[in-house]
């Protein structure tokens, strides 16, 4: 990003790195990395199991047992046949959907002294660390995420995740032509706030002059003008396509298809604010209950300076998963 001002600063704990693009105390951008999970960047070593004859397509596993998972690569050197052992950077790591779980995504690296599973910090080589983020800017990100919608003057904006693309689309008052110029700020902005890559498709209202078509072009154009992407021009329907770099699940992705998940390190994050005294209690639904791994909560004690018994965790399947609530409470 082509920011000269801006600064990334990162925040971990529970599992995670969270991240914000700071220029001038606004956020411009957000990132979410989960550090269970193999980053892009990271150099693993894998077993070719199958590749395409004559093409050096393939597919490879991992061979560390604790973090096996499979990778296609589109590079396989002609020595790497089934069954050899070769080592892989990876460029985009697995990624859950609905149904399914998408692989990975490596290409073969061979000029790297010969270690198993590197992570090279990806966005966290940038910035600095700091031991919180500034109030109230995580929770508007991951709140959005959340919802899955965006306001803006005059309308909104409803982002969906799908296997075959992301889907942005406006709803609002006014002609279609001063809707969709007035959805384009909130488009860049949501966009960089969610982390949003691969394909992204936005369906403006329709607006049948192909000059009205090109002002909006022309907006979104400028609006992303610093944001690495390919971009469709809209056709009659109102509808264009961007294509960017996709390394990682999405903020949205995350709360899509990992909720529970998310809502339990989002919980414990709560939790960890609480500088009240006394012991804590985190309520909760009973699926978010479960992804609270025991680590965690000895975490938040010592965190919080409590003792591990003083946390106590209680469930309620009428809450929503993003409905729990951390306080602290006297025995």
């Amino acid at each position: 990003m082509a920011n000269s001002g801006a600064e990334w600063i990162h925040e971990e704990s529970f599992g995670e790195y969270r991240s914000l693009l700071i220029e001038n105390n606004q956020v411009i951008a957000a990132n979410l990395q989960w550090t269970s999970n193999i980053c892009a960047g990271t150099i693993v070593m894998a077993k070719v199991v199958s590749r395409d004859k004559g093409r050096s397509r393939g597919l490879c596993i991992t061979t560390k047992p604790s973090q096996a998972f499979e990778v296609d690569v589109s590079d396989l050197p002609p020595e790497a046949t089934e069954g050899s052992e070769v080592r892989l950077i990876i460029h985009r790591e697995p990624m859950a959907e609905r149904g399914r779980l998408k692989r990975a995504k490596g290409r073969y690296f061979p000029n790297m002294p010969a270690k198993d599973a590197i992570p090279t910090g990806d966005m966290l080589g940038k910035g600095r660390e700091v031991r919180r983020l500034p109030k109230g800017d995580w929770e508007e990100a991951w709140s959005m995420a959340s919802e899955g919608e965006w306001a803006f003057a005059g309308g909104s904006l409803v982002i969906t995740p799908t296997p075959a693309m992301t889907l942005i689309d406006i709803d609002g008052a006014g002609s279609p032509r001063e809707l969709a110029l007035a959805a384009v700020p909130a488009i860049s902005k949501a966009i960089r706030w969610l982390d949003l890559g691969g394909s992204i498709g936005i369906d403006f209202p329709t607006t049948e002059a192909k000059s009205q078509r090109k002002e909006i072009d022309d907006a979104l154009a400028d609006a992303l003008g610093d944001w690495p992407h390919e971009r469709t021009a809209m056709n009659g329907f109102g509808f264009v396509q961007i294509v960017a770099r996709l390394e990682r699940p999405s903020l949205l992705h995350r709360l899509a298809f990992s909720r529970a998940e998310s809502c339990a390190r989002y919980l414990l994050r709560q939790a960890s604010h609480i500088e009240e005294p006394g012991a804590l209690l985190l309520k909760c639904h009973p699926a978010v209950a479960d992804c609270l791994r025991e680590y965690w909560v000895v975490e938040l004690a010592e965190l919080t300076g409590r003792h591990h018994d003083t946390i106590r965790i209680e469930t309620d399947p009428k809450l929503a998963l993003e409905g729990g609530f951390a306080q602290a409470v006297f025995p």
